[in-house]
Order: C-alpha cells, then structure tokens, then sequence
C-alpha cells in the first residue's frame, strides 16, 4: 500500500485548512487511519485516528477544531482542521493499518508529509 497526503499549505491564525491521503495498491483493506504530525524538535503526535467503522479520536489539543473523516470507496482519510493555531504548525502524516489479502497479514503504512504552517 502507497499512501499519497496533500492539502498542506500556508494560512493565517483562524483559518482552515483540509488535508487528504489517499491509499493505492491491491488486494487490501483498510483498518484504522492516522493522522500524526511533528514540529522540528519534538517526537511525532497522534492527532486523530479513525476505526473502519467509523469511531474517531482526538488529542485533546485539537478537540472540537479538526474532523478526521474517511471515504472507503476512495481509500481516503481527511483532516479537516478549523480555528488554526501557530502552534498546529507541523509536518502531517497519514499512517494505515491494513490487510494484505494475498499474504493474509497485517501491515502499516506511512505517507510523506505534508507541511501546515500557521502564521499569527
């Protein structure tokens, strides 16, 4: 499985932004979906995951301003993240757990970042 994240960029303090990650591959199926993201300097963070049936959880610094979400017809998690802070800025990362039907395994998967920078 190839993970491909997009929708970072640069947006002032307030604003909103949404980021997607998008799985390809064959013969896999999605279980929980990751949303990580790292500062320079600091260890990399949880910010929200997603169940394959749908339940959702959150770092508490993020609760009621970002929405993780999932499209399993497209193999897609989104980030929606609202009321940006200066301190949200990170690198983002998507991360799978997955099924890999031709070796009957479980694996994981990361996606490159992308970056989010909030200016104040």
């Amino acid at each position: 499985v190839q993970l491909q994240a997009s929708g970072g960029g640069l947006v002032q303090a307030g604003g909103s932004l949404t980021l997607s990650c998008a799985a390809s591959g064959s013969a896999f199926r999605l279980n929980t979906m990751r949303w990580y993201r790292q500062a320079p300097g600091t260890q990399r963070e949880l910010v929200a995951s997603i169940t394959e049936s749908g339940t959702t959880n959150y770092v508490d610094s993020v609760k009621g301003r970002f929405s993780i979400s999932r499209d399993n017809a497209k193999n897609t998690v989104y980030l929606q993240m609202n009321s940006l802070k200066p301190e949200d800025t990170a690198n983002y990362y998507c991360n799978v757990d997955y099924y890999d039907v031709i070796s009957r395994a479980f694996f994981g998967a990361w996606g490159q970042g992308t970056q989010v920078t909030v200016s104040s």
